[in-house]
C-alpha cells in the first residue's frame, strides 16, 4: 500500500512548475495549522492540493499506520468493516486503514472539495470501496449507525475548540476511534483533551497509553509523542533543503474502543538508551505512573527484548 501511494504521488506535480509546487508547500506550512476556520479551507484548488499531498501524504500515512498497528494489535481478532475518516482531506488516514485491514468500506468527509476530489483520483482503481463526502466539521456531525472505526488526523489543530470538542463526541459514538495530531506540545494537548472527553463518554483507551485513568505528564514538562520514518520525496528534499533519503515524523495518537480489549501492561515513551550490558527504558505503566526501567544482561530474554524494543513499542515486563 505504500508503494501505491507513493506511485499514485508522484504523477501529482507533472505540469506544475517545481519552484512552484516548493512555494505552494512553504505558504501552506506556514499557515495550514490551527488558525483556519472550518468554513475557510486552506487548500484553495488543484494546484494547492497536488503540492500539498506530495509534501505531506507520505508522513500522513506512516504517522497513522503506527498508530493503527498499535491499536491493531489490542484486537488481534478485530477487524473493522466500516470506516469514517473525519477531515481525511486527500485520504491519508484511509490508505493507512487499508494497509492495516482488509475490506473496510470507507467514507471520507472534509470540508475542503478540492482535496476530496484529489483523494478520489488518488485512490481510483486502488480503494475500490471509499465514498467522499464534502461535510462541514462540527456541530451537527453525526456518523452512520453502527460505524466501527473512525479516525480523525491531523484535524483537531485546524477546529475551532466548541468543533473540536463536536467532532471528538461524534467519533465517540463509533466501536473504535483513533485520533493522530502532531508530535507538539500542542498537539499532545488537544489529545490529552480528546482522550477525556472519550473515557468520559465510556470508551477504554488501549493505545498508546497502558490505563484509561488521567495522564501522568505535567504540562508544559513534558509532552507524549512517538516517531515514524519517512522516506523523503524529491519535494521533501527541494522544499527543506535537507540531503538525508528519510526524515522522522513525530506525532502523538490515542486510541479507544467499546470493544472488549484491554491496552499492553507499559508503553516505551522515549527511544531506549542501549548502553554496554544494559538498556534504559522510559515506560508509562499500567499502575498510571512513569518509570525508568533499567534492563542488564541477567535479565535474559527481556534483555534480548530490550536490545531489539522501539519507541512507542508495548513492553510486557
Amino acid at each position: 500500500m505504500h508503494d501505491e501511494l507513493r506511485a499514485a504521488l508522484a504523477g501529482l506535480l507533472d505540469g506544475l512548475p517545481p519552484k512552484q509546487a516548493a512555494q505552494a508547500v512553504e505558504r501552506l506550512i506556514a499557515n495550514y495549522r490551527g488558525r483556519t476556520p472550518t468554513d475557510a479551507p486552506v487548500l484553495r484548488d488543484r494546484g494547492d492540493v497536488a503540492a500539498y499531498a506530495a509534501y505531506r501524504m507520505p508522513a500522513t500515512f506512516e504517522a497513522v499506520r503506527a498508530a493503527l498497528a498499535a491499536f491493531a494489535a489490542r484486537v488481534p481478532d478485530w477487524s473493522p468493516a466500516t470506516h469514517v475518516d473525519v477531515g481525511g482531506g486527500t485520504g491519508a488516514a484511509t490508505w493507512a486503514t487499508a494497509a492495516t485491514w482488509d475490506g473496510p468500506r470507507s467514507t471520507v468527509l472534509d470540508w475542503a472539495q478540492p482535496a476530496l476530489d484529489l483523494g478520489r483520483e488518488l485512490a481510483d482503481g486502488i480503494l475500490p470501496d471509499v465514498t467522499w463526502r464534502r461535510q462541514a466539521l462540527g456541530d451537527g456531525l453525526a456518523l452512520p449507525d453502527g460505524t466501527d472505526l473512525v479516525t480523525v488526523s491531523y484535524v483537531l489543530g485546524e477546529l475551532r475548540p466548541e468543533d473540536r470538542r463536536a467532532v471528538v463526541a461524534a467519533a465517540a459514538a463509533a466501536r473504535a476511534v483513533v485520533l493522530i495530531e502532531p508530535g507538539t506540545p500542542e498537539g499532545y494537548l488537544r489529545l490529552r483533551e480528546a482522550r477525556e472527553q472519550l473515557v468520559a463518554a465510556g470508551l477504554r483507551i488501549v493505545a498508546p497509553c497502558p490505563h484509561s485513568a488521567a495522564c501522568p505528564i505535567v504540562p508544559g514538562q513534558d509532552w507524549c509523542h512517538f516517531s515514524a520514518r519517512v522516506s523523503r520525496s524529491s519535494l521533501h528534499r527541494q522544499v527543506k533543503g535537507g540531503s538525508l533519503a528519510y526524515e522522522d515524523e513525530k506525532f502523538g495518537y490515542v486510541a479507544a474502543t467499546r470493544l472488549p480489549a484491554e491496552p499492553a501492561a507499559a508503553r516505551i515513551v522515549r527511544k531506549p538508551q542501549i548502553r554496554k550490558g544494559q538498556v534504559l527504558l522510559e515506560l508509562c505503566t499500567a499502575d498510571e505512573a512513569l518509570r525508568r526501567d533499567t534492563v542488564t544482561k541477567r535479565h535474559g530474554a527481556a534483555y534480548r527484548e530490550a536490545r531489539d524494543a522501539a519507541w512507542g513499542d508495548a513492553w510486557p515486563h
